[in-house]
């Protein structure tokens, strides 16, 4: 089955709210390498003017896929999670995500084409705040193998 490419428009519902925790934060920055204190030392934070320690960029990847696990998962899109490369990831951040935020992700299937026996799409997910204000805005294309 190659990927569904009728779905090229559509969005799923929103994810369930993540809490974004100090130490998940903490382990992020560590397990990426960002050193800079504001990411793991509550006092940097505040010194640079933050309320609570600051996300690595790449951070907002683990929401985001999070909520592209239901386009990814859902039988109708066609994709075979075993056979997807991991192409691209792009971030558009409108906040600092910080310790504290409740962050919801809306995926958008924003591209999906056929390649041969595959296929490529690209998603865009949404973060906002408990608000309903922006955070980040996460692009992922993915490249979905055909069968031998």
């Amino acid at each position: 089955m190659s990927i569904n490419t009728e779905l090229q428009g559509s969005a799923y519902p929103p994810a369930a709210p993540y809490q974004v925790g100090r130490e998940k934060l903490r382990e992020f920055a560590l397990a990426v390498g960002a050193t800079h204190p504001v990411h793991t030392d509550i006092d940097a934070a505040h010194a640079a003017g933050h309320a609570d320690l600051v996300a690595a960029p790449t951070f907002a990847v683990i929401i985001a896929q999070q909520a592209e696990a239901a386009y990814i998962t859902d039988p109708a899109s066609g994709i075979d999670f075993s056979r997807v490369v991991h192409a691209e990831e792009r971030f558009t951040h409108h906040r600092p995500i910080v310790a504290g935020d409740e962050i919801t992700a809306t995926v958008h299937v924003d591209r999906a084409r056929a390649v041969g026996t595959g296929g490529m799409v690209t998603t865009r997910t949404e973060l906002v705040d408990a608000a309903g204000e922006p955070v980040s805005t996460v692009l992922s294309t993915l490249m979905v193998r055909g069968e031998d």
